[in-house]
């Protein structure tokens, strides 16, 4: 793989995993536009999707560092001395609990997800079916604190979650969505989106690191693998410190508009071909 095309992927990666407009739909539209072909052998497909992921993950945990330090610690502590639970303790179980629905599917289907689902069509037709369902939301008045999140709560955010199975839902899009139409407020919904992101993509990562056979990536692959993780990880820093502040400030509305003229123009170019 040429090291521009691994930069560019990661930046792609990086960006879309956060922002409300799908990691997975931009991997398969990005290389079908410009007709790149570096992963005929699954295992090396398997093994770069891990390095982009890893690098997320990296991310979205060196921005909630804090964050996540206090709520591991509180989340150990609520199980372990019941004198000492707190709030903080509860949110980290029920951020983990939001993880299960998506795990479950993934183990389950993962072979029927790869292989049905991904065209460009069903992605240009989920940015903009998902891409409204965004708008609607956004729309509702909603002013819960991430403090109000509850096992309710969790189990309606986490269903939702599976839907991001498709590509071009957005697992970021899909989880706030749904947490606005909970009535959460804009920057709620942005930090449990971001938080609930850590135990998805590292769960993730380690099913896949099991059945990842390193034995058959390419020679000079390991290059490509450190590229994509260190661009990712960078680009998807910058998006979670851009999406708090734009969220805060201008809504959801510019990714909804986004959606729709990125579906549109897949669309029109599949028609072309």
């Amino acid at each position: 793989m040429p090291w521009l095309h691994a930069v560019l992927l990661g930046i792609v990666q990086g960006l879309t995993e956060f922002l409300p407009i799908s990691s997975s739909g931009h991997l398969i539209v990005v290389p079908w536009l410009f007709d790149w072909n570096h992963f005929e052998d699954p295992g090396t497909a398997k093994a770069f999707d891990v390095a982009l992921h890893l690098g997320t993950l990296f991310a979205v945990v060196a921005y909630y560092r804090r964050d996540l330090n206090r709520l591991i610690c509180a989340g150990a502590l609520h199980v372990v001395d019941s004198n000492r639970r707190s709030a903080d303790g509860r949110l980290a179980w029920l951020l983990f609990a939001s993880s299960v629905p998506a795990a479950a599917v993934g183990a389950l289907l993962e072979s029927w997800i790869d292989g049905s689902l991904g065209t460009p069509v069903i992605i240009a037709i989920s940015m903009v079916a998902f891409g409204l369902l965004l708008a609607a939301a956004d729309r509702r008045e909603g002013e819960r604190s991430i403090g109000e999140f509850s096992l309710r709560d969790a189990v309606l955010v986490g269903a939702a979650q599976v839907l991001a199975f498709n590509p071009g839902t957005s697992r970021s899009g899909i989880t706030m969505t749904a947490s606005r139409f909970l009535g959460f407020s804009r920057v709620a919904t942005a930090r449990l989106s971001f938080l609930m992101s850590v135990p998805v993509i590292s769960g993730a990562i380690a099913y896949k690191l099991v059945s990842l056979d390193a034995t058959v990536l390419p020679e000079g692959f390991v290059t490509a693998i450190v590229i994509g993780v260190v661009s990712s990880a960078v680009s998807g820093w910058l998006a979670v410190w851009g999406l708090v502040r734009l969220v805060s400030m201008r809504g959801l509305g510019v990714f909804v508009v986004y959606r729709i003229v990125f579906g549109a123009i897949v669309l029109s170019l599949v028609a072309l071909r």
